[in-house]
C-alpha cells in the first residue's frame, strides 16, 4: 500500500477527515473529530492504528517486527505497523477499518448520531 491508497481508503470511511495538527509531516485521520490513524507523509514507513488491547498483543506476536507497540502513543491501545510488502492491502485495510470502528464505537451520542446521519 502506498500513501495515496492509504489516504484514499481512510477518507472513504464515513465521517472521516484528515489534517495535520502536530506538524507538516504527520497526517492524521479522524472520524467525527476523533483520531484513528496517522502516518508520516515524508517517509510513509509506518502507520499508527488504534487496536483492541488483546488483539494488539496477538498481532504483535503474529507479525513480529512488523506490528509494534504504538510509537509515541498509548502502547496498550495503539499499534505501529511497519509498511512491509509481506502485509497485503486487504489485511492493512481490515486493520484500518478495525481502528475506525473502535473509535466510532466510543463517540458521544451526539457525534454518533451525526455520523449515522451521513
Amino acid at each position: 500500500m502506498n500513501i495515496e491508497s492509504f489516504r484514499d481508503y481512510c477518507l472513504s470511511l464515513k465521517g472521516t477527515t484528515d489534517d495535520m495538527p502536530f506538524d507538516e509531516s504527520t497526517l492524521v485521520f479522524k472520524v467525527m473529530g476523533k483520531m484513528f490513524a496517522l502516518t508520516n507523509i515524508d517517509t510513509f514507513e509506518s502507520i499508527n492504528l488504534k487496536c483492541n488491547p488483546e488483539k494488539a498483543i496477538e498481532l504483535r506476536e503474529q507479525y513480529d517486527g512488523i506490528v509494534l507497540p504504538g510509537y509515541h502513543m498509548n502502547k496498550q491501545h495503539w499499534n505501529t505497523i511497519i509498511m512491509d510488502d509481506n502485509i497485503s492491502d486487504a489485511i492493512l485495510k481490515s486493520w484500518i477499518k478495525d481502528s475506525y470502528d473502535l473509535v466510532a464505537a466510543i463517540l458521544t451520542i451526539k457525534r454518533r448520531n451525526k455520523l449515522d446521519a451521513l
